[in-house]
């Protein structure tokens, strides 16, 4: 399995936090209801940040 830093650990566990509270939106607006969206926001957003992830699949 692929190697997360712990800074993309705590990214992706605030996004999920956003989510469960509804205010988590997603690049069009729209408010985020899917674990799978929310945790690929979460891995995006640590990687703008500099985060140690696995490279983006295509």
């Amino acid at each position: 399995m692929a190697k997360y830093s712990e800074k993309a650990g705590e990214k992706v566990a605030e996004t999920m936090h956003e989510m469960k509270e509804g205010k988590l939106k997603s690049g069009s607006g729209k408010k985020v209801t899917s674990k799978k969206q929310a945790i690929a926001i979460g891995l995006s957003e640590a990687r703008k940040e500099g985060a140690k992830l696995p490279k983006k699949k295509d």
